[in-house]
């Protein structure tokens, strides 16, 4: 199949002005088997949209997540999942067994037990930061005083980051996380995380605390460069993640406001937003066949995740909002060996983010229609850029 192809479609990117997800998805998974297109970065991939196909691509162990096999492919023309030789311990870029090295020793990490341990502190993180607004006056921008800064101290509390970094880490994952950042801005953000965290990594090697990276170090079972990777991709998927579904999840919140207080809206909100459409990039490393299209050995792959997630054969109704459905079955967390490490804490963060801010702020609003909201086209990772809001 060639560029010309007249079956060739274009990939159905984020575009100002458009719903997310993007209304072609539905289209798609009309379409029988896998639909070929071509990523910005001019990459032809098979885009797969229906929910147990992306499930079927996501625990096939002839398809890898790791960028150093040939037809891996990257979404913009710059930039695309770091290799283990530019950040070592970027393990989610791995296959089994190898994989599994990294996941055995952090999963004790992220356990429920664990997780419930951590509530306090959350907790207490998100009174101060309702108490900094509330003392500020009576508007806000929700992202930059609440929804970006939560899930920033929480994992920093967790990896043993002092808070006074918080802004420098942000900054950095923020040039990482945009599609339109340039090959060299990239590199000099890696280059200054990594230097970060290697500094940090030798001042807890002689001083070690109650945190993640002195655990890790205490183990032994990573290299001091491996836990540096480690603490990297942990700094940026703990907050930007958590961030963009904080935000999203408010608005959706003072839209469908029968919603507050549903302890069953978070899983549907992870469902309904699927910020992490973008991240589950694959290449075909024996030939394989899935939704009965034969997808040969060096062709990359790319599941949508708000796609299956928007599946109507799995969700009724799916563009709508609906906490009373059941929805654990979704994949916005991943599916299979790759499924996101930390997905009880961003649970927790989302609940107990949502309670305490419409409980101490019950009459919190938007500060402008909901249309000029100004939304992560340009992000790996859905999203707003900010959240004006008043009370």
């Amino acid at each position: 199949m060639t560029l010309t192809d007249p079956n060739l479609v274009d990939f159905p990117g984020r575009r100002p002005g458009r719903p997310f997800p993007p209304a072609e998805y539905a289209e798609l998974r009309q379409r029988p088997g896998l639909v070929r297109s071509t990523l910005p970065s001019g990459v032809p991939v098979w885009l797969v949209t229906r929910h147990e196909e992306v499930r079927a691509v996501l625990t096939d162990r002839r398809i890898s997540s790791n960028p150093a096999h040939p037809g891996f492919p990257r979404a913009a023309r710059t930039g695309g999942v770091p290799g283990q030789d530019d950040v070592p311990g970027w393990f989610v870029a791995l296959d089994p067994p190898e994989h599994g090295r990294f996941r055995k020793t952090l999963i004790p990490e992220f356990t429920v037990r664990r997780i419930r341990e951590m509530r306090p502190a959350i907790q207490r993180i998100v009174d101060e930061r309702i108490d900094a607004m509330l003392a500020a006056g009576d508007r806000a921008d929700l992202i930059s005083d609440f929804a970006l800064p939560v899930p920033s101290l929480v994992i920093s509390d967790l990896l043993g980051v002092p808070h006074a970094d918080c802004g420098f880490f942000e900054a950095k994952t923020r040039v990482l996380v945009t599609l339109t950042s340039t090959d060299a801005q990239r590199e000099a953000a890696t280059k200054a995380l990594l230097r970060y965290l290697t500094r940090l990594i030798a001042i807890k090697a002689k001083r070690p605390g109650d945190d993640l990276i002195s655990r890790l170090l205490a183990d032994g079972t990573l290299t001091p460069q491996e836990v540096s990777g480690v603490g990297m991709l942990l700094l940026i998927a703990g907050h930007e993640t958590t961030a963009n579904n904080i935000g999203l999840g408010v608005v959706t919140l003072l839209l469908h406001p029968q919603g507050i207080g549903d302890d069953r809206a978070v899983e549907e909100l992870l469902r309904y937003h699927s910020v992490a459409d973008l991240v589950a990039f694959r290449v075909a490393v024996e030939d394989v066949e899935i939704g009965g299209q034969l997808i040969k050995a060096g062709e990359g792959i790319v599941p949508l995740v708000a796609a299956a997630n928007h599946d109507a054969t799995v969700f009724e109704r799916p563009d709508e909002f609906d906490p009373a459905r059941s929805a654990r079955h979704h994949v916005a967390f991943g599916y299979g060996v790759h499924q996101c490490l930390g997905q009880n804490l961003v649970r927790v963060e989302m609940e107990i983010a949502y309670r305490t801010l419409f409980e101490r702020i019950p009459s919190l609003e938007l500060a402008v229609p909901v249309e000029e909201l100004a939304l992560k086209y340009d992000g790996v990772l859905f999203g707003l850029h900010e959240l004006p809001v008043r009370w």
